[in-house]
């Protein structure tokens, strides 16, 4: 195929991914307002379609001449009824509840519209990977030189975040909104950011964009998921919810960002290190650099405050999405609006 086709086919993947990542976030949605109620009710026993109680007793009549003897006897047959009536209970609440887990597919596992959710967003997955490779392709680089390569590049990471993730915990409660944020950023790529495929600036020409952009690239897709934990985190209430808990909120947004960092740290220094190699110094007070160690700091406060007594929980998860908006920002606001060395977004 010619490199005109790989970039037609590229697009093509583009808009396949949108679709694909919008299916998938109706069927989350539909799994979280509905399954995850039936799945909650079957792991605590509750049955579907409750049993009428049936009321056991027994009553003894006679003369006053047996009186004494059958109220003697009355404790005994009492206590065997009673024991056969919870007996009998207990195995029939048993029976419904393991009916009502079978037809919920489970209490972890997922139900039809969250199976065909994950189904689509694997499917958008794979599109979004064939958009970059079929882009790489058609310009004979690494497929990351300009913003709207770059936005699809964070959308397919932090997709693979959250499907790397739900293959080891059930995080299927984030689909829906992991998928929109995906489905936004494709779609604002293509709208707003969207570049013909061609050649980069002299200054991307190298193979530090492997490197540099790569790794970048990743951490960009865990903060993202970590920054939608956090959002949900905040909203979720502290009443009845179809979400998790807060707890279990917290959890995956630290994780996330206990892998990430690393990550945007090694981003950072291996700019530094192309900078030298490109302009001939290490650190110049550029806007981007500027924000890229802003972001560090505030990630860093972010564990930082995750360690100390008293900023865990809200107070942790505010300095978190503070840390998250410096990233945003320096994602889109510093390529779009502050001009600099570093303004290589190609957008009118």
């Amino acid at each position: 195929m010619s490199a005109e086709q790989l970039a037609e086919l590229s697009d093509l993947f583009v808009v396949a991914a949108v679709l694909l990542y919008v299916f998938a976030m109706v069927g989350f949605a539909v799994d979280l307002a509905f399954g995850r109620a039936r799945s909650d009710r079957a792991a605590a026993g509750e049955p579907v379609e409750a049993r009428q109680p049936v009321a056991v007793g027994a009553a003894v009549t006679g003369g006053e001449s047996s009186a004494t003897s059958e109220a003697s006897q009355a404790p005994e047959v009492a206590s065997e009824a009673a024991a056969g009536a919870a007996a009998g209970a207990v195995a029939g609440a048993a029976e419904t509840g393991t009916e009502a887990v079978k037809a919920a597919g489970g209490p972890n596992g997922p139900a039809r519209a969250g199976t065909v959710a994950l189904a689509l967003a694997w499917l958008g997955w794979a599109a979004n990977f064939g958009a970059l490779v079929t882009r790489g392709l058609a310009v004979d680089r690494w497929p990351w030189g300009n913003m709207y390569e770059f936005v699809v590049a964070i959308s397919f990471a932090a997709v693979t975040a959250f499907l790397v993730t739900q293959i080891r915990h059930n995080v299927r409660f984030m689909g829906a909104f992991v998928m929109v944020t995906a489905a936004l950023g494709l779609g604002l790529a293509v709208k707003v950011f969207y570049t013909v495929a061609g050649p980069v600036v002299p200054a991307l020409d190298s193979y530090w964009i492997a490197i540099h952009v790569s790794a970048a690239i990743i951490a960009t897709g865990l903060m993202t998921m970590a920054g939608v934990s956090g959002i949900l985190y905040l909203v979720r209430g502290d009443g009845a919810s179809r979400l998790p808990s807060r707890a279990d909120l917290e959890r995956v947004a630290h994780r996330a960002i206990v892998f990430a960092f690393p990550l945007w740290t090694f981003a950072v220094i291996a700019g530094a290190l192309w900078a030298d190699r490109a302009w001939g110094r290490y650190w110049g007070w550029d806007p981007k650099e500027v924000w890229a160690f802003i972001t560090w700091v505030a990630y860093a406060a972010y564990l930082h405050a995750k360690a100390t007594a008293g900023w865990k929980g809200r107070a942790s998860t505010i300095v978190q999405l503070v840390a998250f908006g410096c990233l945003l920002f320096n994602l889109i606001g510093v390529n779009i609006f502050i001009d600099g060395l570093h303004s290589y977004a190609d957008v009118d």
